[in-house]
């Protein structure tokens, strides 16, 4: 059994027959270990429902969504824009065509940055990030600095990982035009506070970009309680497909954004030489939308709901405060991130003897464990904390102690191979 003082409350746990659902958990992975999932950060599995879900509408009622009035379109139709409702259900949107589908969490804050970014940003405005953003939320503004000559500013962090809020506001200023940060960090863990951000920007002026990726999945996420002006997150790290996400913007600010994607179902006229745009939400959807992946994110969300998002947060909790207490103890670690009182469910380590891509091998090889090795699309943080690459171990409503002890032992085990032999070492504090 690993080292940990953790005390488990076991009853926030989630029933381990819940794992019945997925049937990829069944599988076994290197020298035929069970597998053990924890890289759910980077895209999680799905249920049995959602599969059937997706394989249903293939099966018995797929076409061409707005298009046609036969028997199939309608029904398509009917499900796409249920799947719409879903959504702004579990946000609580204002309205359902503040909801916009997209390919993921990348191409909604593209969308932003181009349409919104590209018609109100000017020479000399100011854009504030934090050193901490996922490359999707930093690369659209540095194009968007490129092309207009906006500036970019970032908030610091603590040493242990969270936004240094002073620093932040002091960032603030006349020309603060936008505000966007993740609300959960998808490297630390840290769970960043999503309400006292939008207040502040909101207070100097400046609207607010939420990366939701890391949040929606685990944490209830009220829009309209917030007053976030643009949200974005992905279907397939909420036990969704791929292929598919959601941009949410307040109805006023989509309304007056130019549209990004030329081409059919985004126009209401064409002519030779020009075109009147479409009404929300047809306006951002150019092209044939993602029809089955939107309608199999409705079956994840559904699911999602069946358990309650709160249920879901507190079992990530446990294990995430089992696996950090534990993986505390283990000298040459080094945790990134804060105490597990201020984050989600991941926790990141770097080993000063082994790179990261090693870890996850022995860990994958032996023991079963997967977990996501490198740089997590955070190169500016990895530089910040001095470190090419670290391995994170992320948890999500399927996954148990017993897993989280396989991580810990194959962790124990990879440093017993590294470690010098014959000699202590002092022992590292977690963000040391």
């Amino acid at each position: 059994m690993p080292p940990t003082t953790a005390a488990i409350d076991r009853t926030a746990l989630l029933p381990v027959a819940l794992r019945n659902d997925f049937p990829i958990l069944s599988e076994e992975v290197g020298h035929h270990q069970p597998l053990a999932f924890l890289d759910n950060a980077a895209s999680t599995q799905r249920p049995r429902q959602v599969i059937d879900a997706i394989s249903g509408v293939y099966e018995r009622t797929y076409a061409n969504v707005h298009r046609g009035i036969h028997t199939l379109s309608e029904l398509s139709t009917e499900q796409y824009e249920t799947a719409r409702r879903s959504v702004q259900q579990l946000i609580n949107a204002r309205e359902f065509h503040e909801v916009i589908f997209t390919s993921g969490t990348t191409a909604s804050i593209n969308t932003v940055a181009r349409s919104w970014g590209d018609a109100n940003l000017r020479a000399g405005d100011e854009i504030i990030l934090s050193v901490m953003e996922h490359h999707s939320n930093l690369v659209p503004w540095q194009q968007l600095a490129q092309r207009t000559g906006t500036v970019l500013r970032h908030i610091p962090l603590t040493e242990d990982g969270r936004l240094d809020m002073p620093a932040f506001e002091q960032l603030l200023n006349e020309r603060t035009k936008l505000v966007a940060v993740a609300a959960v960090s998808n490297t630390l863990g840290t769970i960043n506070p999503v309400a006292e951000i939008v207040a502040k920007a909101h207070a100097a002026g400046a609207l607010v970009l939420i990366d939701a990726a890391q949040s929606v999945p685990h944490l209830a996420v009220d829009v309209q309680a917030l007053d976030i002006d643009f949200l974005a997150f992905s279907g397939h790290k909420m036990l969704g497909p791929s292929g598919v996400g959601v941009l949410y913007g307040k109805e006023s600010l989509l309304d007056a954004m130019p549209p990004f994607l030329g081409g059919g179902s985004m126009i209401n006229e064409v002519k030779l030489d020009s075109f009147t745009p479409a009404a929300l939400p047809a306006k951002f959807e150019a092209g044939t939308p993602p029809i089955v992946p939107a309608i199999g994110m409705s079956a994840a969300i559904d699911y999602l709901q069946s358990i309650g998002l709160d249920a879901i947060h507190r079992h990530e909790f446990e294990l995430t405060r089992y696996a950090y207490d534990a993986l505390s103890q283990i000298e040459g670690l080094r945790i990134l991130g804060p105490a597990p009182e201020h984050r989600a469910g991941l926790v990141s380590f770097a080993f000063e003897k082994v790179h990261a891509h090693e870890f996850a091998q022995v860990l994958n090889d032996q023991f079963g464990v997967a977990v996501r090795a490198g740089h997590h699309c955070t190169q500016p943080l990895h530089a910040h904390l001095g470190i090419a690459a670290s391995t994170r171990a992320s948890f999500y409503l399927y996954n148990t102690l017993e897993e989280v002890d396989r991580l810990i032992e194959g962790v124990q085990a990879v440093q017993r191979m590294f470690a010098p032999q014959g000699r202590q070492r002092k022992r590292r504090k977690p963000d040391e």
